[in-house]
């Protein structure tokens, strides 16, 4: 009898320093949360650099028009000429070992085929932002007339640096901390570096004008089939819906995420993003595979009205079809953007999208987009078809053919026919 007592107070004990050591990293993040402050490089003042005037920091694009739940207030004129002298897409990637090249070729596709200016925040370890640099002022001044760039240092809060920098791969947990960096940016769309653009990036960003009044971040799922979804298979922690969500395309209000208070199953007051992170991390970094995508996931879970979900076109992986076509988006109208996840730029497995990504790199700026781009692709895309991604290739190209005639039109009426 006296040995069971002896192991029931041990086990009190555990469970007593584990919930003290839970609190005390609650704490420490409440504390520091104020005191974390970023060395920004890029923008004096953070401003843009066309125009000299502060990013947006009105919630949303036009607010956000709420149409779910009815219209937002009237906004004031003042507010109105404050969001017409900024019509970009503001754009954010981390970039971390070999992802140079990656990621290179994913902001040509935004540039390429995006009528509206943008201003992307590149995020990169240090011996990267030289050839960021070089490269991006490399390009025709016609081109880097469309948009604005800022570089930033990988940058995590100084006492768990380590740990977020180690969490699934390098830097990828950057984008946790995205909204705390850029403080005086509106609204922001990340991406991962393997994201290639077969549509304007505004058409995304427009996005944002179908959030209603409580949502803040916008996802696709992971998967469309539960038969071959993973979290809802393998995952041992909470998931958002069905399936989960994806977050190699993350379009977010930042805002309004840093403004709310969110729902968690660490203590029963609701807390701050900054706040959650730390003790999130915590609590399961022993269950989780995906590293921040399963944060995000966990979130979401418990605060599932915060999220808009958008269909799986926007964020299209080889899951979509590598055991046969499972996303009827589509399907029905075309890849909008192409996810190239697992690596499939740079090996075999999936030809078809390595020949997308191909196209895009090697597609010289100056060049007819028909003949130098498009034509090369289809005749590439016509040797994949012994992989099941391979036979919906049409799906790749269907959207990119739109987009390529658009530009050519808005080209044609600018300066008879000159291209990107």
């Amino acid at each position: 009898m006296r040995c069971y007592l002896h192991t029931f107070l041990l086990c009190m004990i555990f469970v007593f320093f584990s919930f003290l050591y839970v609190f005390n990293q609650l704490a420490s993040t409440l504390e520091d949360r104020d005191g974390w402050r970023v060395k920004e490089h890029g923008i004096p003042g953070r401003k843009s650099h066309d125009t000299g005037h502060l990013l947006r920091k009105r919630p949303g694009l036009e607010g956000l028009r709420d149409r779910e739940e009815g219209l937002d207030s009237e906004r004031s004129n003042s507010a109105v000429k404050a969001e017409s002298r900024d019509e970009r897409s503001h754009l954010a990637v981390v970039a971390c070992g070999p992802r140079l090249e990656e990621t290179i070729t994913m902001l040509k596709s935004a540039v390429l085929f995006s009528k509206k200016p943008l201003h992307f925040y590149i995020f990169a370890e240090d011996e990267l932002h030289k050839s960021f640099r070089n490269t991006l002022e490399s390009w025709p001044r016609r081109v880097r007339a469309r948009f604005n760039s800022s570089i930033y240092p990988i940058t995590f809060p100084k006492e768990n640096a380590r740990e977020w920098k180690k969490l699934f791969k390098p830097c990828a947990s950057q984008r946790l901390f995205l909204p705390l960096i850029l403080k005086e940016v509106d609204s922001l769309l990340y991406v991962d570096t393997d994201i290639i653009f077969l549509q304007p990036v505004e058409d995304m960003w427009a996005l944002l004008s179908q959030f209603n009044s409580r949502q803040l971040a916008a996802m696709a799922p992971e998967h469309e089939e539960p038969r071959i979804g993973w979290y809802n298979r393998f995952a041992r922690h909470p998931y958002y819906g069905k399936t989960g969500i994806n977050s190699g395309v993350m379009l977010m209000n930042m805002t309004r995420l840093r403004e709310k208070m969110f729902k968690n199953d660490m203590t029963t007051v609701t807390l701050k993003w900054e706040e959650m992170l730390m003790p999130l991390l915590q609590k399961y970094k022993l269950n989780i595979t995906w590293g921040d995508q399963d944060l995000l996931n966990i979130i979401f879970h418990h605060n599932p009205e915060s999220l808009y979900m958008f269909p799986c076109q926007w964020n299209y992986r080889p899951d979509h079809c590598i055991y046969g076509s499972n996303c009827q988006q589509a399907e029905q109208e075309g890849v909008f953007i192409l996810h190239g996840n697992r690596g499939v730029y740079h090996d075999d497995k999936q030809p078809a999208f390595r020949a997308v990504y191909e196209a895009i790199q090697k597609y010289q700026f100056g060049d007819n987009l028909e003949t130098s781009l498009l034509r090369p692709l289809e005749t590439s895309l016509q040797t994949t078809t012994h992989t099941y991604c391979g036979r919906a290739s049409h799906l790749l190209t269907k959207r990119l053919k739109q987009s390529i005639m658009s530009v050519q039109h808005r080209e044609e009426g600018d300066d008879g026919g000159q291209q990107v």
